[in-house]
C-alpha cells in the first residue's frame, strides 16, 4: 500500500524540484515506491569538501531533500505545507568519488509532524551516512496571517 497522497512520476518530481539546491548540486530522484524515495547525487567538485571526501553538509543537503520532497508527497498541497525542524547526520566512511543515493523512509506520519529516515549510500551499497529529519506539517491558513 502506498503512502503517497496522489501517484508522483520521476519527471514530475525533477520538475518540481526545478530551481532550487538539488539540482545545483547534481541530485536527481532515481525511484519512488510505494513508501519510500531515492534521490542520488554525484561527489565532484560541487559536492566535496577540501579534503576530496564527500562534504558532511552535502550529504544532509542529500537527506533533508529527500525528506522534504516525500512528506510534502503525503500531504494536500492545497491545505498543508512541510518545513524542516530538525535534521542530524552520523557520517560513517568516507567518499572521494562517484555517487551517492539517498534513501528516505518514514518513521513517524502524524499530524502535525513526521519523521524520516535517511539513509545514504555509496554505489557499492556500502551506508556512508544516517540522517534522520523532522518535518513540521503547517495548515496552509496559518501561513497567510
Amino acid at each position: 500500500m502506498s503512502i503517497w497522497r496522489t501517484a508522483w512520476t520521476i519527471e514530475a518530481l525533477e520538475d518540481r524540484q526545478r530551481d532550487t539546491l538539488g539540482p545545483h548540486l547534481g541530485m536527481r530522484v532515481t525511484e519512488v515506491g510505494p513508501d519510500f524515495i531515492r534521490i542520488s547525487m554525484p561527489v565532484d567538485a560541487r559536492t566535496m569538501q577540501p579534503m576530496g571526501l564527500l562534504h558532511g553538509g552535502a550529504s544532509l543537503a542529500l537527506a533533508e531533500t529527500a525528506g522534504s520532497l516525500a512528506a510534502s508527497m503525503t500531504l494536500d498541497p492545497a491545505t498543508h505545507a512541510c518545513v524542516g525542524q530538525e535534521i542530524n547526520g552520523n557520517h560513517l566512511r568516507p567518499v572521494t568519488g562517484g555517487t551517492v543515493t539517498g534513501t528516505a523512509r518514514p518513521v513517524h506520519l502524524g499530524r502535525r509532524s513526521q519523521v524520516w529516515q535517511i539513509d545514504i549510500n555509496d554505489e557499492r551499497g556500502r551506508l556512508v551516512c544516517v540522517s534522520r529529519l523532522t518535518m513540521a506539517i503547517i495548515d496552509r491558513k496559518e501561513l497567510s496571517r
